[in-house]
């Protein structure tokens, strides 16, 4: 009973570690992004993974009824879409590009944060069902928050050139996670609903995973490239 009580406030200290993996990721985007193509793949394989085969087997079980449950997905796929295209604003626009879009510098980084948030959040969703499920769904989150920090420190620096400014915004997406876990944690939500979440979660994992992890990957290391592109890393002799 103690112990069930007190499951879904796990999620903030493991929304602590969120928070270092985005810590980490940003600061490894402002020294080294020579294998950072590798990382980022793997990162977007764990999180396809997770969703297929731990999260929505479990969503199934608890709504019991597939068809709702591919709707939900469906609506989780779609969202994360829209929301990529309309807050986290030209994130992975090339440099001349986002040189044309300085001035939604600010809004493209709150939108990364608030994906953030988001992600803390389901980790405190998740552990009301149970402690397994919470912890598949952190593996998801502390998977792709890695690369959530690259996206933000990469994003400020290609629309502002700050580093103090992307420093910043790196600070505020590693905290936005802590956030959404306490909000998750605190929500009671009946079984049914936890397992229509779940669903949701599935249609946001399998969009981070196949449209901007795994592309991302495919980016830093085209088809025939036996070795990481020059512009991954330094130029010549450093």
């Amino acid at each position: 009973m103690t112990l069930a009580f007190a499951t879904p406030w796990l999620a903030v200290p493991l929304a602590l570690c969120t928070a270092a993996s985005t810590m980490a990721g940003g600061l490894v985007a402002l020294r080294y992004r020579r294998y950072l193509g590798t990382v980022i793949a793997f990162s977007g394989g764990v999180v396809v993974a997770v969703a297929l085969f731990d999260v929505l087997p479990e969503a199934e079980r608890e709504l019991g009824n597939p068809a709702e449950v591919s709707l939900l997905i469906a609506g989780g796929f779609l969202a994360s879409f829209l929301a990529n295209r309309f807050v986290t604003i030209h994130h992975r626009d090339d440099e001349d590009q986002a040189k044309a879009h300085r001035q939604v510098g600010a809004l493209g980084a709150a939108g990364l944060s608030l994906h953030s948030m988001i992600d803390g959040l389901g980790i405190g969703l998740a552990l009301h069902l149970s402690l397994g499920t919470g912890l598949l769904v952190f593996l998801a989150v502390v998977s792709h928050d890695f690369a959530d920090g690259l996206n933000t420190v990469g994003f400020v620096l290609r629309q502002q050139g700050d580093r103090a400014h992307a420093l910043r915004w790196l600070t505020v997406d590693s905290t936005t996670p802590i956030l959404g876990a306490a909000i998750g944690a605190g929500i009671a939500l009946s079984t049914h609903a936890l397992g229509a979440v779940l669903a949701v979660y599935v249609g946001f994992f399998l969009f981070l995973g196949a449209s901007d992890l795994l592309p991302e990957a495919h980016h830093e290391h085209p088809p025939g490239c036996a070795s990481p592109s020059p512009r991954a890393g330094s130029s010549s002799s450093s």
